[in-house]
């Protein structure tokens, strides 16, 4: 017996779902490689909206700039939304 497919609200969200990302950059524009606990905390964090790539850049801004990040650009997928974005206070 096949049981059906759960309805997409109860599916974790899929690589796709997740196109939302940000870009780390210096302040020349080129991107920041982070190392170590920061890449395993900022690195390559991607999220299911605009909204909550927003609110996540909102809450850990400080945090980045302490590890050489100067600027963000978001992006969908491959397509630039808008940016970079200053991280200075």
């Amino acid at each position: 017996m096949t049981l059906p497919e759960q309805p997409p609200t109860f599916r974790p969200p899929t690589t796709p779902d997740q196109s939302w990302h940000w870009r780390l950059e210096d302040a020349s524009g080129a991107v920041v490689t982070l190392e170590g606990e920061a890449a395993e905390a900022y690195a390559d964090k991607t999220f299911p909206s605009q909204g909550d790539a927003e609110s996540w850049v909102g809450e850990i801004w400080a945090e980045l700039a302490e590890h050489g990040v100067a600027q963000v650009t978001l992006f969908d997928l491959d397509r630039e939304i808008y940016g970079p974005m200053s991280l200075s206070a």
